[in-house]
């Protein structure tokens, strides 16, 4: 799904940045967020759930659970070395199901 998208601008990753404007920060060509839970069970469960929705999309980040509540999402899409429109949606869905 993602391989047709065209990479965004400069310009245009900083005004979709802005408007997500909820803990996600860009590093270098990726978009990060970290979310931290109370504890293992509910970090691990958080993960699962976000699986639905990037199969749904066919888009799928690089998760990384550390220090046992913390889970790292890391969005970028990779056929196109950088940032997409995807990865901006993903990052409004993965929100949505952290709410």
């Amino acid at each position: 799904m993602s391989t047709g998208l065209p990479r965004l601008s400069e310009e245009e990753i900083t005004t979709r940045l802005a408007q997500l404007n909820n803990g996600w920060l860009r590093d270098g060509d990726k978009l990060v967020k970290e979310f931290e839970f109370s504890n293992f069970t509910e970090a691990a469960a958080f993960i699962g759930r976000i699986a639905g929705p990037a199969d749904e999309m066919d888009h799928h980040p690089d998760v990384l659970l550390h220090r046992y509540r913390r889970v790292k999402i890391m969005l970028w899409t990779h056929s196109r070395g950088g940032l997409t429109q995807n990865d901006f949606d993903l990052a409004a869905r993965i929100d949505a199901v952290a709410r």
